[in-house]
């Protein structure tokens, strides 16, 4: 008898899932490039001297810490390495799909830093201080960092803000005014976030009332607010600045024992209210707009404003109401150039700050944690310049200033990850 035959085998199902999209080279690739660039020019070109000395410690610390003098090539070849080798842990991580984290773009940040600041100082007479770089980074980012996170709040929500330049203008000389006249900056720092609440009014209406062209609203704005503020200058605030633009300075509140710890208690808690209260800011709407049902409705408004309308969400209320609120941070922000920095108001102080601010945010990718990391970058980038040209080394200041907007093009680029806006950004909605 024969052996009776086996069923044959059922074929292998098709595989059902999408296919992996193309790995992309870009972040490793641009991470190399940078590296060996930073190796040769900062570890092996020669520089101006031989040892590079950094200070860390100020009077009122709990403990002195020594300078630190180390061998200018030797530490620069070093910490290059390391970029390099961070290079090589995004290549390996392309290769095999696997996420990395900001921690690897903000070490590798960080080592590029280190190696130019070793090669910049080597040899200088003045030795780098860490802690006055870091605090004065901190301070000159505050009005970035309120910026950014105003065009985050309307960005998130559909609406572009283009008039941050504006709200924080209209911030400065509101909180001069105000605090000049009542002998208070508290006052002054009340005052600020009303006007640029009041400039958000009026970008959003004509952007959800007539549906203008949202960009050029923004523009508009600005011109209107230099316009404004500049005219009540020149009429009512220089003719008469002891009354209407003397304002008094925000005074500096150093936290009890925090304020005391080397290094990170200058530079995080020696600070005014200002600060104090951006880190709430900050923290508060990373959890509001991410961690809130509040956050989940501004959001489904700015990516599909018609589903979020069919679950009965009020697009229009929800840009209204956030475009006004991030118009009140941006106004808050603005207080810094007058009241937070001890200075009268000036025709066009704020500088085209708010042009930076909203590269900031994009650099950041419309996240309030990731606007405050990019708008730091701009502030290190700032006060960077100002040291070096105190120590005396032959560096143009324009390109510290140039670095951080090089590092948004990457961004926007996708060298360091995908950049991508809310779908629904600057589309008007009609029901």
């Amino acid at each position: 008898m024969t052996a009776p035959s086996r069923p044959a085998a059922s074929p292998v199902p098709p595989e059902t899932g999408k296919p992996l999209p193309p790995i992309s080279w870009k972040a490793p690739i641009g991470y190399s490039v940078t590296a060996l660039v930073a190796l040769v020019l900062f570890g092996l070109l020669p520089a101006g001297g031989r040892t590079t000395t950094f200070t860390f410690s100020t009077s009122k610390d709990f403990f002195h810490i020594d300078p630190v003098t180390v061998p200018s090539r030797t530490a620069a070849i070093i910490v290059s390495l390391v970029a390099l080798a961070l290079a090589g842990v995004s290549l390996w991580a392309t290769r095999e799909r696997r996420k990395t984290g900001v921690w690897l773009p903000a070490l590798f940040g960080v080592a590029v830093v280190l190696a130019f600041l070793t090669w910049a100082v080597a040899g200088k007479a003045q030795p780098l201080p860490v802690t006055g770089l870091l605090q004065g980074s901190l301070f000159l980012a505050i009005p970035l960092v309120f910026g950014s996170l105003a065009g985050v709040l309307c960005e998130r929500s559909g609406i572009i803000n283009v008039a941050i330049e504006g709200q924080l203008l209209a911030g400065a000389f509101a909180a001069a005014v105000i605090a000049s006249l009542t002998h208070s900056a508290y006052a002054g720092l009340i005052a600020a976030p009303i006007a640029g609440a009041l400039v958000g009014l009026i970008l959003v209406y004509f952007s959800v009332k007539y549906l203008v062209n949202q960009i050029i609203v923004g523009v508009v704005l600005n011109v209107l607010v230099v316009g404004v503020t500049s005219y009540l200058f020149s009429t009512v605030l220089k003719v008469n600045a002891s009354t209407w633009n003397s304002p008094p300075k925000l005074p500096t509140i150093e936290v009890p024992l925090l304020s005391q710890i080397p290094v990170l208690g200058p530079v995080l808690f020696r600070q005014t209210a200002l600060v104090y209260l951006m880190y709430v800011v900050v923290a508060l709407l990373q959890v509001m707009v991410f961690r809130s049902r509040w956050g989940l409705r501004l959001r489904a408004v700015g990516e599909h404003p018609k589903a979020a309308d069919t679950v009965g969400i009020k697009v229009n209320r929800t840009r209204v109401r956030a475009t006004m609120l991030g118009g009140a941070v941006a106004g808050l922000g603005g207080a810094f150039f007058t009241v937070a920095a001890g200075l009268a108001f000036g025709k066009e102080m704020t500088g085209g700050k708010g042009f930076i601010a909203l590269a900031a945010m994009i650099l950041g990718r419309w996240s309030p944690t990731g606007a405050l990391a990019a708008a730091l970058l701009f502030g290190f980038a700032d006060n960077l310049q100002v040291v070096l040209g105190i120590i005396g080394t032959p560096i143009p200041s324009q390109i510290m200033l140039m670095t951080p907007y090089v590092v948004t093009i990457f961004a926007v680029a996708g060298l360091v990850g995908r950049v991508r806006a809310p779908a629904a950004e600057g589309i008007p909605y009609v029901k």
